[in-house]
């Protein structure tokens, strides 16, 4: 068993230092917001993801997993520190590198003389020799062996332990064959594919990865705007394709498109980097202008199926980019909701777990206590985010609170034909309608 330092205790670090604690290492978190260390210290989770609440809690009583906002307690000892901190989007789509350059620096001043640094964070390609650089800049000739290890997460948020847990694939990279299989060894008791690359081909499968789902989602949600002109059904399309093994039917899912803390970030980067080395990344600009067309389409279709927007009473239901998270990063709710405002709609809004983020970023929004609420007096209802919570409204007492009943079913989650015999004017993505 391993003595980890895990710096960053978001989606990514959270999740991470706490299934490694699970498997029996030792794992310092380490975070330098002070609130989100406090709330973990009084067993508050800072975030929303199914089962870690439990996970957490029973780790911290075992002693395996400890908190601090102190880079000393959390790096000096430890064999293995690995980086989950933030890269968010610059201008032109750069990821910005400030927090890993801050991590890296902190973990040069504070180790002893040797440490392996495993790069969680999602970074450029290129970024594992930019730390090793770093890290030794920092040393100023003080003896250090340091091994840099690419190791990108695939989490999804909302299924993130067991995505670890039940892990697809571990990917690694580095230039130091011993210091990958020492990473490795943590992995061993998850059992699944363990791919040893180079390092800046570790990099690379983590956009390449995200951007081909981007694309296949991307790829239906063009295919259901043309189902809407030829009258053809793209659920019943996508099922059909599905069935075709060399497709398969994952991220066939038809709707108001992509958005969180990955895709978006991910694919801007990944065109970044491709037009920064002289190559042109056709293929990467379409897919995100498909994703962003998505919302104006469907702007498009309300404010003709309901003469115009201006004063008009639009309810939301789901705020974060996706069911079982609180994230609102990108979310499409958050566009939808912006191109209203801009055409004069008043908006109310409910989302099952997302209501403390979306209070802090949503301005002149009525945030509602449940879906019915956010149904009285709207001239039109929008579902954005497929909560669980949304499939089994009772509809009857949604038409009679509405003032007009008209729905977009923005992830064709309900059924158009009962709710047509209720009397609503419905409006699927793609559906032939």
């Amino acid at each position: 068993m391993s003595k980890l330092c895990v710096i960053g205790t978001g989606y990514v670090g959270l999740v991470t230092g706490t299934c490694f604690a699970d498997l029996g290492n030792t794992v310092t978190c380490l975070d330098v917001d002070e609130n989100r260390i406090s709330k973990l210290l009084n067993g508050i989770m800072p975030i929303y993801e199914p089962g870690l609440q439990q996970l957490v809690d029973q780790n911290v009583k075992a002693g395996r997993l400890v908190f601090t906002t102190d880079y000393k307690k959390a790096v000096s000892d430890a064999e293995i520190a690995f980086i989950a901190v933030g890269t968010p989007s610059g201008v032109d789509g750069e990821a910005d590198l400030q927090y890993v350059r801050q991590a890296a620096e902190s973990i040069a001043d504070l180790v002893g003389s040797n440490i392996i640094v495993v790069n969680k964070s999602t970074v450029p390609v290129g970024t594992g020799d930019w730390v090793a650089e770093v890290i030794q800049k920092r040393r100023n000739g003080r003896p250090l062996e340091l091994h840099v290890v690419s190791n990108p997460e695939f989490l999804r948020e909302g299924s993130a332990i067991n995505d670890f847990m039940q892990s697809d694939r571990v990917v690694l990279g580095s230039e130091n064959r011993p210091a990958a299989e020492k990473v490795a060894e943590l992995y061993s008791p998850l059992r699944c594919p363990i791919l040893i690359t180079d390092l800046r081909t570790a990099e690379m499968i983590k956009y390449a990865s995200n951007a081909f789902l981007a694309t296949r989602i991307s790829f239906i949600n063009e295919i259901a705007n043309i189902c809407e002109e030829l009258g053809a059904d793209v659920k019943v399309v996508a099922q059909g394709m599905g069935l075709d093994k060399r497709i398969g039917s994952a991220f066939l899912d038809a709707g108001l498109g992509w958005g969180g803390s990955c895709f978006p970030k991910d694919v801007k980067a990944l065109a970044h980097m491709a037009v920064l080395h002289g190559t042109h990344p056709q293929l990467l600009q379409a897919v995100m202008e498909i994703n962003r067309n998505q919302r104006r389409r469907l702007v498009y279709k309300l404010r003709k199926a309901i003469g115009g927007l201006n004063d008009k009473t639009i309810g939301i239901l789901g705020i974060s980019f996706k069911p079982n998270t609180d994230d609102i990063r990108e979310a499409p709710a958050l566009e939808v909701i912006h191109l209203l405002q801009n055409e004069g709609a008043k908006i109310q809004a409910y989302d099952p777990q997302a209501m403390e983020n979306a209070n802090q970023v949503l301005k002149k929004v009525k945030l509602c206590e449940n879906p019915y609420q956010v149904a009285e007096g709207a001239d039109a209802l929008i579902l954005v985010t497929d909560w669980n919570e949304f499939k089994q409204l009772d509809f009857s007492r949604v038409k009679e609170l509405m003032k007009r009943p008209v729905i977009m079913d923005g992830r064709n989650l309900w059924d158009e034909e009962s709710l047509r015999k209720l009397g609503f004017e419905y409006f699927g993505v793609g559906r032939g309608n």
